[in-house]
């Protein structure tokens, strides 16, 4: 790993004091710059850095506030799972939204009515990840479709229905 040392002189119209608003600004305006040359000098590309916004997080915060479901603050967390197991980003929030109207109603961290709902989870965070590796990876879901993953998680008539119907206001189907 190589280290770059930099020296950065601001020069502005007239000698103000080190510690005044001008001299704060100007550091301020001067520090993406440097950045960015840092990491262009030490061979990494530049903007890779920078944190993307994902446009899916936005839609999913704004349904379940729209709807006052407390699961919103669970909306990068419900994004993770579904990334990291490959899985519809729609999926997971719209199980938990049916099962339990997005976090209103659950017990024992379990908002994804997971096992009938009977099953603890250590936090709602572990739940998430757990289901989402589940339906993943499990022998009953692996490469399964959408809806029969959903009829094999709750196999009542109209289930799977409910669910797609949720994964749709999210975002319309692929």
């Amino acid at each position: 790993m190589r280290t770059l040392r930099v020296r950065i002189v601001i020069r502005t119209r007239k000698r103000e004091p080190r510690g005044s608003s001008s001299a704060r600004l100007a550091w301020l305006l001067a520090l993406p710059g440097l950045f960015l040359l840092c990491t262009a000098q030490a061979g990494a590309p530049a903007l890779r850095h920078l944190p993307r916004i994902d446009p899916r997080l936005g839609q999913l915060r704004n349904f379940f506030d729209r709807h006052q479901s407390p699961a919103s603050q669970l909306a990068s967390t419900f994004l993770r799972a579904a990334d990291q197991h490959r899985l519809d980003w729609r999926l997971l929030p719209s199980i938990a939204f049916v099962e339990s109207s997005g976090g209103k109603a659950y017990r024992a961290n379990n908002i994804l009515g997971w096992g009938n709902g009977e099953i603890g989870f250590h936090s709602i965070e572990n739940g998430i990840h757990t289901v989402a590796e589940r339906l993943a990876n499990s022998s009953y879901y692996r490469g399964k479709s959408v809806e029969e993953k959903l009829r094999t998680y709750n196999p009542v008539p109209g289930y799977s229905e409910r669910v797609r119907a949720v994964m749709n206001q999210l975002s319309p189907a692929r």
